[in-house]
């Protein structure tokens, strides 16, 4: 296609094929139970098979689009941007020099005398008329004597006593180390157009100056894949310098006024400092509110004023995920951030009587807190009280208390995902009454109640048995998502459980004494569709068997096939003599994947038939069905089914027999019934996460 071709192409056509190439790596809308595959044709979601690109493909054909020329480099450029993922030391290094203002080499005063320039230009090629043009030529050199910068002259009183010493001119500076960006290009457009209404007979528009920095389009940052192992650092040298500082990140994040997501990891919370958690969470409404914590303070600099109007024409976060988040620096950020914004603290009668309102963030939707136990509850509970939005919360491994939960139970919330694994602190009655008798949780479609035999779920038969039976979320029968591992189950409580028609991932493990029987009887009659099911140390036929006696070995894999793969997994026999059957039968469940301990998995050896052992590259592994996935179904109307006993030459089958072959050498985003949420994109309990994120989900065994 030749270069005239392409020019005549408009800016929205442009934009739209951006559009569509930015789509096609992101995930579904309904996200898979399956792991992202390498071989993209085999990817496929669960309930909606679709073909997507990988994120790397995606990126290098947006960076190749930016090359064609200018147009396209200004549609594909919002594009590139918009979600950043930094994984590497000298990729960080590289966009903070590409988004972050340097102030030491770029002066306010030549950002000014650029912008001013460009705005000129700007104001003659939007004119057709030859004398306004030639009005406007050169007006630019004198635009500094009306624009109006910051005061910054110095009083005559304040200068040294030596008569000969002349006042000091007039002089654009900063007045903060962090000048508005957004101010500086609003007050020049409003001098350019006043200089060009008053030097031009016709009325000109003089459009909005162009920020080169594209900082401005970025929504989603988050450090999950971040690495500093392998770059030949001493601990020395990984402690005094750092990659990822705050005040870098701090300068970073002051330039992306649309940011909604943002993820930390253990590998850069020494990052996470005061000044970075205020420019992460007061921005937007909480910046905006009436009655802000910054005028209790009684006192107010330029520097705190300039950052509160910037921060007012930033977008709310949205999700925020601290998983891991551990370090002393950040565990300090976080407590005098609370104490500063949300602790109520007596000032005087002069502030009572202002009745200032708490501080609350409306715009933060998804939380993720997994595994930050350093936290007080003192300081967890303000912060979880100033959420009223929130849909996707994770405590799990935290310090949550009775108490939170109460007051998080009086809270007009409608949460849809909720983490509560592992937590210490909690008792079996706060649990039962928060899931029972608030409706918070009313609406929840993901439950999470994991524990295991380090730390067993301190429920009791009792409250278990109110959960079962009064919970909304469980009488509804919307959850998908269901972990109950350590929890005392049994035959009685399971029959007393209504039926659960969308559990697609269910969580049974650490219950030594349930038989696989009872499991098997209570997916056949409540929880058919359930896809997922983890059997950690759960049952006397599967784990309480020698490890290292092959006999015992061989008749836990003998029990698992006869009481749980065979009735539940393998079509019912059907004859007729004198009619051939129009539809074959079906298995009576969608079972396909099982999660088993280590020293089951090892009885399986190479498995039988179609199943076959996938390990992730920790200490989990699941028994799967290789040959079984989601297709459309060739009858008109009927959506899609789930369709067993695929040839070896498709090719999800031949990437699951892959996986098996590996052994353990893949990905960390390989692995089914995650134990964390993922809340940066809003998939929760079934979102598919890799890096970090996923090791945290399918391959760390708590």
């Amino acid at each position: 296609m030749s270069p005239s071709l392409i020019t005549l192409y408009p800016s929205e056509l442009l934009y739209a094929i951006c559009t569509q190439v930015f789509a096609s790596c992101l995930p579904t809308t309904i996200p898979s139970l399956d792991p992202l595959l390498s071989d993209t044709s085999a990817s496929h979601s669960s309930f909606t098979p679709a073909l997507t690109w990988s994120e790397p493909i995606t990126r290098r054909t947006l960076a190749n689009l930016c090359l064609v020329n200018h147009d396209w480099y200004e549609a594909a450029k919002p594009w590139l941007w918009r979600r950043l993922e930094v994984r590497f030391p000298r990729t960080w290094l590289s966009l903070v020099a590409e988004i972050a203002w340097n102030y030491d080499e770029e002066t306010v005063d030549l950002v000014i005398d650029k912008t001013i320039r460009a705005a000129a230009n700007a104001a003659v090629a939007s004119t057709s008329s030859e004398c306004d043009k030639v009005a406007v030529v050169g007006f630019d050199e004198n635009l500094f004597d009306s624009f109006e910068g910051p005061d910054t002259t110095i009083s005559l009183n304040l200068l040294s006593s030596a008569p000969s010493r002349d006042t000091s001119p007039r002089r654009l500076r900063p007045k903060s180390k962090s000048p508005a960006r957004w101010k500086l290009l609003r007050s020049i457009k409003d001098a350019v157009q006043d200089a060009v209404d008053r030097q031009s007979s016709r009325g000109m528009y003089v459009p909005m100056p162009i920020d080169p920095r594209p900082g401005r389009y970025v929504q989603h940052l988050d450090f999950n894949h971040f690495r500093t192992i392998g770059v030949r650092r001493s601990v020395e040298e990984g402690i005094n310098n750092p990659f990822v500082t705050g005040d870098r990140l701090q300068a970073v994040v002051k330039e992306m006024p649309n940011l909604t997501s943002f993820g930390a990891t253990e590998y850069m919370d020494g990052a996470l400092t005061l000044p970075v958690l205020n420019e992460l969470f007061l921005r937007g409404a909480a910046s905006r509110a009436l009655h802000h914590p910054f005028y209790m303070n009684g006192f107010s600099n330029d520097a705190e004023e300039e950052d509160q109007e910037r921060r007012r024409e930033c977008k709310d976060l949205e999700a925020v995920d601290f998983t891991g988040c551990v370090s002393a620096v950040f565990v300090n950020a976080f407590n005098a951030f609370v104490s500063a914004h949300l602790l109520t603290q007596s000032k005087g009668e002069e502030v009572e009587e202002k009745k200032i309102e708490p501080l609350i963030f409306p715009g933060l939707e998804r939380l993720g807190l997994r595994g930050v136990k350093s936290i007080l509850p003192r300081y967890l509970k303000p912060f979880l009280m100033a959420l009223p939005s929130l849909t996707h919360l994770d405590l799990s491994g935290t310090r949550v208390t009775p108490d939170i939960l109460e007051a998080l139970g009086t809270r007009p919330l409608r949460l849809k995902s909720l983490g509560l694994a592992r937590c210490t602190k909690l008792t079996s009655e706060s649990i039962r009454h928060f899931l029972v008798d608030f409706p918070v949780t009313t609406e929840l479609t993901e439950l999470n109640l994991y524990g295991d035999m380090t730390y067993v779920s301190p429920l009791t038969v009792e409250h278990l048995q109110d959960i079962l039976t009064q919970a909304p979320c469980l009488l509804g029968g919307q959850l998908v998502y269901l972990d109950l591992s350590s929890a005392p189950i049994n035959e009685s409580l399971l029959s007393l459980c209504k039926p659960q028609p969308k559990l697609c991932s269910l969580g049974l493990s650490h219950i030594p004494k349930l038989e696989l029987n009872v499991v098997a009887d209570f997916l056949l009659n409540k929880a058919s569709n359930v896809e997922v099911l983890t059997l950690i140390n759960t049952s006397p036929q599967l784990d309480l068997a020698n490890p290292g006696a092959k006999e015992l070995s061989r008749v836990s894999s003998i029990a698992l096939h006869t009481h749980l793969i065979r009735p539940l997994c393998a079509p019912q026999f059907a004859s007729s003599l004198t009619t051939t059957l129009s539809v074959p039968p079906q298995p009576p469940t969608r079972l396909r994947v099982v999660e088993l301990s280590g020293a089951t998995l090892r009885g399986l050896g190479a498995g039988a038939g179609t199943w076959r052992v996938i390990r992730s590259n920790g200490g989990r592994g699941w028994y799967v069905d290789t040959a079984a996935r989601w297709v459309s179904d060739p009858r008109p109307g009927q959506g899609r089914v789930l369709k067993r006993g695929l040839p070896k030459g498709d090719a999800f089958h031949m990437e699951m027999e892959r996986l098996s072959d590996a052994n353990g050498n893949v990905c960390s985003g390989i692995g089914w019934h995650a134990r964390k949420m993922e809340v940066l994109h809003g998939h929760g309990m079934l979102g598919r996460e890799s890096g970090l994120y996923g090791a945290v989900s399918f391959a760390y065994q708590g």
